[in-house]
């Protein structure tokens, strides 16, 4: 799958309630984006599927008489060529080719970090911080390479270090801006 340049997603469900998601996935906007989206997902299932039955076929008897040449064939690969396969296989099918990172910003509660994981089998990093540990959220600049990137960074009560909002992505100047504009309103300033 093609990844993009990070853009942001804003939800409020709620007047003291901001959800803000930074993603590489390609945008499903068009009617041809959701199509390529669900024919990628089609084949993955496919090749997940197929590998499956191989190793099933591969390791029990009994499934031999179904599908008598395809299982031949099967069953006269070695092991050797057959597990490392089928491992290849399940990587691409359980791989998340995307990265997606959020700040949901809670008013009076705190707020909470979360960062996918590179696959579907692995739960996602998240992190809740109360509002009463939050002693500040600023923009930083650091060099990267020779470039300068603009970080997202909360300063929690007790802690040496900072905590980096979007650390995988480091999305660019104008998203951390709108973040840190929409998540100080919400913890610090409510509209009247």
């Amino acid at each position: 799958m093609l990844t993009t340049r990070p853009h942001l997603t804003t939800l409020r469900p709620s007047p003291t309630t901001i959800s803000y998601t930074v993603s590489t996935a390609s945008r499903r906007e068009t009617l041809r984006s959701k199509l390529f989206h669900h024919i990628l997902l089609s084949l993955r299932i496919i090749l997940g599927l197929a590998t499956l039955a191989v190793l099933l076929a591969k390791s029990l008897d009994e499934f031999h008489y179904m599908l008598n040449s395809w299982l031949e064939y099967i069953d006269k690969a070695p092991w050797s060529h057959v597990g490392p396969l089928s491992f290849a296989s399940f990587f691409l099918v359980f791989r998340r080719f995307h990265t997606e990172e959020s700040l949901l910003t809670l008013r009076s509660l705190g707020i909470q970090t979360s960062t996918l994981s590179p696959s579907y089998l692995l739960p996602s990093n998240t992190r809740f911080i109360p509002s009463s540990q939050i002693r500040d959220i600023f923009i930083h600049e650091a060099f990267r390479g020779f470039e300068v990137r603009h970080y997202l960074a909360v300063v929690v009560e007790g802690e040496g270090e900072v905590v980096v909002v979007f650390p995988k992505l480091l999305p660019g100047r104008a998203i951390v801006e709108e973040v840190w504009r929409g998540a100080r309103e919400c913890l610090y300033e409510p509209k009247d």
